[in-house]
């Protein structure tokens, strides 16, 4: 379960990113993060993964008080989340193959291991034939592919995707986020920021939506309602 209790983030240059926000994630949803740029989508999503702190409220992760841990623990935790950024962040000197492995060598996993799952990962993503194709190579909706493919290496607990389909057009939109939806179906909890209507009336999920770092409405249904 992810839990934000009256989590507020302000920034250096007095940004008030989120003001007394409340929210709670079960473990197995798939929520979208729905508002205007600046609303707080991105900032909850780092403030799930632990690379910014809250300035006042508590966020717990799995009952951990993400305030409170530090060094191992943060590694741990990590662990359990898988990331599609918007910049990707995928190593353009490596293969699509060896960008996806990365991640579980650094789990500890041997060779046999990280072959068979780096592999098993592109093929869920329709990508099982590109694993030798470097990042320049691949389209636009190959590339976000191959980020999810890459955030899903060890198998986390939760997936977090800030505008995964802000990048490509419809048809490429379309398959990520099914992707994304067998992804949680298959037990892995997903929050997923973005500002396309369209994909979010199709699926009917949960839709929080934001202003101004205030959640203003929350329930099942539509971008717009």
């Amino acid at each position: 379960m992810i839990k934000f209790e009256n989590v507020s983030k302000k920034f250096p240059d007095g940004t008030v990113a989120l003001e007394d926000l409340t929210l709670e994630i079960n473990d197995g949803e798939f929520v979208f993060l729905v508002g205007p740029s600046g609303a707080g989508k991105t900032t909850i999503l780092k403030l799930i993964l632990r690379e910014i702190l809250p300035n006042s409220g508590t966020i717990l992760v799995d009952e951990h008080d993400l305030k409170k841990i530090s060094g191992g623990k943060v590694v741990q935790l990590r662990r359990k989340i898988g990331c599609v950024f918007q910049d990707l962040k995928l190593l353009p000197d490596r293969s699509i193959l060896e960008n996806v492995a990365l991640s579980l060598w650094v789990l500890g996993k041997n060779a046999r291991e990280v072959e068979a799952e780096s592999k098993e990962k592109l093929e869920l993503v329709g990508l099982a034939g590109k694993g030798d194709f470097f990042p320049a190579q691949l389209s636009g909706g190959e590339l976000q592919r191959a980020a999810i493919a890459r955030a899903l290496a060890g198998n986390p607990k939760y997936l977090l995707a800030d505008e995964p389909t802000g990048n490509v057009d419809d048809e490429n939109g379309w398959k990520i986020v099914k992707i994304l939806e067998k992804i949680n179906e298959d037990g892995t909890t997903v929050v997923m920021a973005t500002h396309n209507p369209e994909f979010v009336d199709k699926l009917h999920k949960r839709v929080v939506r934001l202003k101004d770092g205030k959640i203003i409405s929350d329930r099942r249904g539509k971008y717009r309602e």
